[in-house]
């Protein structure tokens, strides 16, 4: 090895843990050897045998082409990668071997090194003990650990965030929207300047299964009366429980009063399919109030459901179980609020 100093012989495998990146060329300029981590990164090909400037190419300083010329730019640094994939750069310094009329060229990954590891796999064993690249790993694998935990923290907090909202707008028993989702949903639709319709519906009946079979009857039929709700709408509806036993439908796109009165005989004709519940057998119907965003001007949340309550409450003066369109009242739209709200 380099040297006339026996003492300062080193053997092979010294110089591995000293420059685990290094290769020996012959005055040839054939591999002679070649370290185990710069082994490991072309784990299909083998270097030893191979000429040096077939497999790794000097890019700086230029126009190296020979052996001859490689030992010309050995007083200062090189700038090499393979010639092959992977096509890794890295750094280098050649030094001649005195006594065999060779060269050790000594390479390392410089600033690249965090692609390098990532790309090889690579890990503090593949580095000498002393080499800062060691310390850099433990820097990368520490930051590795704490932005993932930061992003699952971040993806917890966000799944928190959309759950809390979810629950902040539904209603716990029946799962359908509650009152502020349905404000919110209202404001938006007008807002935007949709063309939608508006039912009020009102259970009939209801209170008598909480006074003869208790709450607990009362909200097994609330949820069956959601489950109807929800099959008779699109999803682009909006399905809210507002109150107790009331509930609003908003139809988004939908303004044929045809059709409206169709839907809301149809629910209406599925509520009064019996509710059996642990032996009995609940009855309910419902009381239907309609208006539409084409009726108005200039249409407010207020005034539509003012409207529509009106509607509901005509439905239950006709003796419940049927429908009213606000252009089915005496008044007009926003001209209804002032008849007398309907008792509880």
């Amino acid at each position: 090895m380099p040297g006339s100093d026996n003492s300062a012989a080193l053997s092979c495998s010294d110089l591995d843990r000293l420059m685990p990146m290094h290769l020996t060329v012959s005055p040839a300029g054939i591999i002679t050897r070649a370290a185990p981590t710069l082994a490991k990164l072309m784990p299909s090909h083998e270097l030893v045998g191979r000429a040096f400037l077939d497999v790794i190419e000097p890019f700086r300083p230029r126009n190296i082409r020979t052996l001859s010329d490689l030992r010309k730019a050995a007083d200062g640094p090189l700038h090499l990668r393979f010639r092959e994939a992977p096509t890794t750069t890295f750094k280098g310094l050649a030094v001649p071997i005195a006594a065999e009329g060779g060269l050790l060229v000594n390479l390392s990954f410089g600033i690249a090194v965090a692609d390098a590891v990532r790309d090889h796999q690579l890990n503090g064993a593949d580095f000498a003990h002393t080499d800062l690249t060691v310390e850099m790993l433990y820097l990368i694998e520490a930051k590795t650990a704490v932005m993932n935990e930061s992003r699952n923290l971040n993806i917890r907090l966000q799944s928190a965030r959309v759950a809390a909202e979810e629950q902040a707008y539904t209603d716990t028993l029946t799962g359908l929207k509650n009152r502020r989702a349905m404000d919110h949903i209202l404001c938006r639709l007008i807002g935007t300047g949709a063309r939608f319709a508006l039912m009020h519906l009102d259970l009939d009946y209801f209170k008598d299964v909480n006074d003869t079979l208790g709450h607990a009857a009362g909200d097994h039929v609330l949820q069956v009366v959601a489950k109807v709700l929800v099959e008779e709408t699109r999803n682009a509806d909006t399905v809210a429980r507002v109150g107790g036993d009331e509930f609003v439908l908003l139809f988004d796109r939908q303004v044929t009063p045809h059709k409206l009165r169709r839907i809301a005989e149809r629910i209406i004709e599925q509520l009064e399919n019996p509710v059996a519940f642990e032996g009995h057998t609940c009855r309910i119907s419902g009381s239907v109030g309609i208006t539409m965003s084409t009726l108005y001007p200039d249409p407010s949340a207020e005034q539509m459901l003012a409207d529509a309550d009106a509607a509901l409450y005509a439905s239950k003066h006709r003796g419940r179980a049927c429908v009213t369109l606000v252009t089915e009242l005496d008044g007009r739209a926003g001209k209804v609020t002032g008849q007398k709200r309907r008792s509880a």
